[in-house]
């Protein structure tokens, strides 16, 4: 089957210096249907100094990567955008300024701490930390259904639904499935009101822990509660990532019963069947 990883980094986030080049050859030698960057778009005060974001490097050098590469795999341009309420309407004009083939949103933040710096949360358990981010996660895409109502919602995949088990692992030693049914089921329940496909994102599968984000349990959830497909993520930082654990989401994906893998191309669903 065609399958995509649609979220990874190049040097065109702040978080990373792979040149994309070595991503895509990475992605050909691996056998993949095609690669989206999508980069890091941080609005937060404390962040916004330090994004390197820039549109126009970033389109130049996909056009490029296409001239050489574009016969033999997809090249995306996409963006990650970091969930900030207060900075939508700074975000929503960037985002119809220019053109993407996937906008991925990512929940960084919740309720003005940064979900990965542990200082933040010293004074919360493990199981008060992730009903935290649960809790702002339903919140994230509770604002989306209303943005659909609105008529006007532009993301199509919600990364790494559940990123605080990165950090839970981290800090308190934690590995295990999500033992908060009613705050997963609303997530789940807003994606399909809101028409944003999740993502299961493989990075954690390299970090030590035993699941993506999401695990199992979700995905089932997820299927059972109507979802049809879902996006995969390896989230890459380095080029030899790139498509690791494409294998492990395909085959989560069809053990639940979803039946696509959801790709995008000019912000349109392309779904490959499983």
């Amino acid at each position: 089957m065609r399958i995509f990883d649609q979220h990874l980094h190049s040097w065109n986030s702040f978080d990373c210096q792979t040149q994309p080049i070595d991503n895509v050859r990475r992605a050909i030698d691996v056998g993949l249907a095609g690669l989206t960057f999508t980069e890091h778009f941080d609005t937060h005060p404390t962040e916004w100094d330090g994004c390197v974001y820039d549109d126009a490097k970033i389109e130049r050098e996909i056009l490029e990567l296409r001239e050489q590469f574009g016969d033999q795999i997809f090249i995306g341009k996409g963006i990650e955008v970091c969930y900030q309420p207060e900075r939508m309407d700074f975000i929503l004009k960037f985002l119809a300024a220019h053109s993407f083939d996937v906008i991925l949103l990512s929940l960084h933040w919740a309720s003005g701490r940064a979900v990965h710096v542990q200082d933040q949360f010293a004074n919360m358990s493990c199981d008060e930390y992730l009903r935290f981010y649960l809790k702002a996660m339903c919140d994230c895409t509770a604002h989306l259904v209303q943005m659909k109502r609105d008529g006007h919602q532009p993301f199509q995949i919600l990364g790494h639904l559940d990123f605080a088990k990165r950090y839970a692992f981290r800090m308190f030693g934690f590995d295990g499935p999500l033992n908060e049914p009613k705050p997963v089921d609303a997530i789940l329940q807003n994606c399909l009101d809101a028409g944003i496909v999740p993502e299961i994102n493989t990075s954690t599968l390299r970090q030590g822990l035993s699941s993506p984000m999401p695990g199992m349990e979700v995905v089932q959830r997820y299927a059972e509660l109507g979802g049809t497909m879902m996006s995969f993520g390896s989230d890459s930082h380095r080029a030899e990532d790139i498509g690791a654990g494409a294998d492990h989401a395909i085959k989560m994906m069809k053990d639940a019963g979803l039946t696509h893998l959801a790709c995008f191309e000019e912000g349109q669903l392309r779904a490959t069947a499983l």
